[in-house]
């Protein structure tokens, strides 16, 4: 496999999303069957009218998010709707813009414009789609609360 580009923004997988209709009991389940441990409180963020938790496996170095509509109004209450599941791909990238710029480029269809997060310390957030429908969601590096940086101090900062 060829080194990307020098032109292309490196991509790291951060968390891959999940839509559930309770947090709680999805949480229960992932960490008594699969060893999963609650690396988050649940978080509401309005913006994405969604409540979140992140939980991580030991030693791995990405999340599972467990995303459920904040209110019957939420944008995520169809897809929940139609049985939830596999929600999204967040990756981490450096320079948020210039990896928007990148997938715009590529074909990918933005959904959104970089937007602060409640979940990452107001570290931007913005979303994509693929011709396959896929969701893609981008969060820029740096310091706070759910960074890949911060797997190297134990997790959660």
């Amino acid at each position: 496999m060829s080194a990307p580009a020098m032109d292309t923004p490196v991509f790291t997988l951060h968390h891959t999303g999940y839509l559930v209709a309770d947090i709680e009991k999805a949480a229960s389940s992932y960490t008594g069957l699969l060893g999963y441990r609650i690396e988050s409180p649940v978080i509401e963020d309005p913006v994405q009218t969604a409540h979140v938790q992140f939980l991580r496996l030991p030693g791995a170095d990405s999340w599972l998010e467990l995303i459920s509509p904040a209110s019957e109004k939420s944008k995520l209450s169809n897809a929940l709707s139609k049985g939830g599941g596999l929600h999204h791909l967040c990756y981490e990238v450096a320079d948020i813009e210039a990896a928007c710029a990148h997938l715009r480029a590529g074909g990918m269809f933005p959904l959104a414009s970089p937007v602060a997060a409640a979940a990452f310390s107001g570290r931007k957030i913005a979303w994509f789609m693929d011709e396959r429908r896929l969701l893609i969601e981008l969060v820029e590096a740096g310091e706070g609360d759910l960074s890949l940086a911060s797997l190297a101090d134990g997790g959660r900062r």
